[in-house]
């Protein structure tokens, strides 16, 4: 299991910035995010807690349900399926207030699941892919916002 972590500064309030990226759709903007939707609304707030997103990357295809929403400073989900196979342990965005905006943490635990190459693929392919996604999708809302 390999945990990936993504971080930058975006120069905007905390609530700008947490308002963007839990809307996931937004993610389309950026390279190598090919779809992203809401299919189920959360219990207090579309992208709240037991929300359903659906996202086709270049990389593959997630589903994931959310499971804190704490605006403006933090959200979690969990993948529960995904093509190619993963699992999928966390999925966290922290937000901080910081002198000249807000510091973004975005944090997940996953792996592939296939039998004897699973560590090796995620550590070698998905861990710079994904990092790399992560990082597109924080720059892209850095130049939104």
């Amino acid at each position: 299991m390999e945990t990936m972590t993504v971080e930058r500064v975006i120069e905007a309030p905390i609530g700008e910035v947490f308002a963007w990226l839990t809307t996931t759709t937004n993610y389309t903007r950026s390279p190598l995010v090919v779809r992203c939707a809401l299919t189920r609304p959360g219990e207090a707030a579309p992208y709240g807690v037991g929300a359903v997103r659906s996202h086709l990357w270049l990389m593959g295809w997630f589903r994931e349900r959310i499971t804190r929403y704490e605006p403006p400073y933090a959200t979690e989900y969990v993948v529960e399926r995904s093509l190619p196979p993963s699992r999928h342990e966390l999925g966290r965005m922290t937000f901080t207030e910081v002198d000249g905006g807000t510091l973004v943490r975005w944090t997940t635990r996953a792996e592939l699941r296939f039998p004897l190459l699973g560590a090796p693929l995620t550590r070698i392919v998905v861990r710079p892919v994904l990092t790399r996604t992560f990082g597109n999708i924080l720059n892209t809302a850095a130049k939104a916002l």
